[in-house]
């Protein structure tokens, strides 16, 4: 009989093929001797930091909106001035050019470490800069994925952004990792490339090199050695559904008529075609920090309006929310951020940074307001990290004297979903971000995967928050939708549905499952499904219930 290991699925679907391994990284010497050159040594390892950035930022370019941002983040790390100057300094103090990058890199760990939850989360991306480095002076490979030279199913401990952000999906079937929670990188990028993936799966790295093993990325399942029967009954069965979920197009509607908008996320015109080629009714989350990520300055008003304009264009008639600028955290800006804020996730982020620099979110509003202007979408326009009435109501009355038409919040920390009626009333309309919803309720980093339990979207805290959002905007006629990760989730929607959100925003891939399963439902039977969730202990127990109902 085949052995079972569990995890969390993180990118729906079923794959199945060999085990390949990621490859470790490179055996730093423990005796490398200084050439007695301290010049030479140090123009070795900044060469080889160079080279990676280099390296990193030619990935960026190739990779699709979300990926390219990520990769473009890590690029900016390697070139960090700080980080240079350590490794300099470790030369200087007689050190080989290897060592003192091990050295600067170790000491540069600890300071993100740290600093706060979300800096502390960019460690392994630090790790993997750091493998990088030394395996360009030592002139060995590359660490990443293998290339067996055949389609395979990748394990890892975890995967670094510049790992997931290039993978080639007709050759990577499925994704495995004993590390990574839910809205880690890897769950994102697997995502927005379509393949199945597992994280959080205790074990996966002690799978034989070669073996079989069927991945189910919606269940959070991995056999390792199934039959061949077992293998092609799973697939026959991921088949079916899938022809099962082109039957079903059209706007999202539950099977007595309930409108449900279901709409795309997207982080730039990298990813417009294909989330304008998707059958959705509009962008839910049009991210706009990529704008700014990884350079000295605010982009220009021409700049930004131009990417605007792309976007509005490519969804005529159909509506595109536009996120205001998400800076802080785990996304620093050079002319922004301050480096020493001591808890950057309860810092100065979101629309919190136009205390500090007003002039961001007026240029920003303007282009937005220009670009709508000559474009047919309906656009709409949302402040991230919003927290009391006052907020929502300032921001709300900025973006109408911009001459825009809708003017919302998200609804990302308890406050504001507690004081949702309050909020509603001050704005036009509500989205819900479930991640970062979800770590400020649970107190848990939303990328630590130990507390993977405490940041599942099926919490019963976490909908309750989702309820009365809901039910606020319900009271006052003001739209509410979810754009968090946990939109995704088929059978997560039905509950969302029956708590009142009338918009689901997700990743392209995701919509048909999604449109499918609401399509199968009564509006009665989803509120029962939304009730069944709230009464129950924890997160497993709400989706183990639901999952029943449904299936009964």
């Amino acid at each position: 009989m085949a052995e079972s290991l569990s995890g969390i699925g993180v990118s729906p679907g079923v794959a199945a093929g060999p085990v390949a391994q990621m490859a470790p990284p490179p055996v730093v010497p423990t005796d490398a001797a200084p050439s007695g050159d301290p010049e030479a040594e140090n123009q070795a390892a900044m060469a080889a930091m160079k080279a990676v950035a280099t390296s990193l930022e030619e990935r960026a370019a190739r990779a699709p909106g979300e990926a390219a941002s990520v990769l473009a983040a890590q690029a900016m790390m390697a070139e960090d001035p700080t980080l240079a100057s350590k490794v300099t300094d470790g030369v200087q103090a007689g050190k080989a050019a290897i060592t003192a990058v091990v050295d600067a890199f170790e000491e540069f760990r600890a300071m993100l470490a740290a600093a706060g939850p979300y800096m502390a989360e960019r460690v392994a991306d630090l790790d993997d800069l750091r493998n990088r480095t030394v395996a360009t002076l030592l002139g060995v490979p590359m660490p990443g994925v293998p290339d067996p030279g055949h389609p395979f199913v990748l394990v890892a401990l975890d995967l670094a952004p510049a790992d997931t952000a290039t993978l080639d999906a007709d050759r990577v079937k499925a994704i495995i990792t004993e590390e990574g929670g839910p809205t880690s990188h890897t769950a994102i990028l697997a995502k927005s490339l379509g393949i199945p993936a597992v994280v959080t799966c205790h074990g996966a790295t002690a799978i034989a090199e070669g073996e079989t093993v069927l991945v189910d990325g919606t269940e959070g399942s991995v056999a390792v050695a199934p039959d061949e029967a077992t293998v092609a009954e799973a697939l026959d069965a991921e088949q079916r559904k899938l022809a099962a979920l082109e039957a079903v197009s059209g706007p999202g509607r539950t099977s007595d008529g309930h409108p449900v908008q279901l709409l795309v996320n997207i982080a730039g015109d990298k990813d417009l075609e294909p989330a304008a080629a998707a059958d959705s009714e509009g962008v839910g989350l049009f991210r706009t920090e990529f704008l700014f990520l990884d350079r000295p300055n605010a982009p220009t008003l021409e700049e930004q309006q131009a990417v605007y304009q792309r976007v509005f264009d490519a969804f005529p008639g159909r509506k595109v929310v536009v996120r205001t600028l998400d800076a802080g955290a785990d996304k620093p800006l050079e002319f922004v951020t301050v480096p020493d804020e001591p808890n950057p996730a309860l810092g100065v982020r979101g629309l919190r940074t136009s205390r500090r620099h007003p002039e961001l979110l007026e240029e920003q509003l303007t282009a937005v307001a220009q670009a709508a202007s000559a474009s047919g979408a309906q656009v709409w326009v949302m402040a991230p990290m919003v927290s009391t009435t006052a907020e929502a109501a300032a921001f709300a009355e900025q973006v109408r004297g911009h001459g825009l038409s809708s003017g919302g919040v998200m609804v990302e920390v308890p406050a504001a979903a507690i004081r949702a009626r309050h909020v509603a009333a001050a704005c036009d309309f509500m989205s819900i971000g479930t991640n970062d919803l979800s770590q400020y309720t649970y107190a848990a980093d939303r990328m630590a995967g130990e507390l993977a339990d405490l940041l599942d979207a099926w919490q019963p805290a976490l909908l309750d928050l989702v309820r009365m959002t809901a039910e606020a905007g319900k009271a006052l006629g003001k739209p509410v939708g979810v754009c968090g990760e946990a939109a995704s989730d088929p059978l997560l929607a039905l509950v969302f549905v029956g708590l009142g959100i009338t918009s689901l925003s997700m990743a392209p891939v995701s919509i048909p499952a999604v449109r499918a399963a609401v399509a199968a439902h009564t509006l009665a039977e989803c509120r029962g499904l939304a009730t069944l969730a709230l009464d129950a202990e924890d997160g497993r127990d709400a989706r183990n219930a639901v999952r029943a109902a449904t299936r009964g």
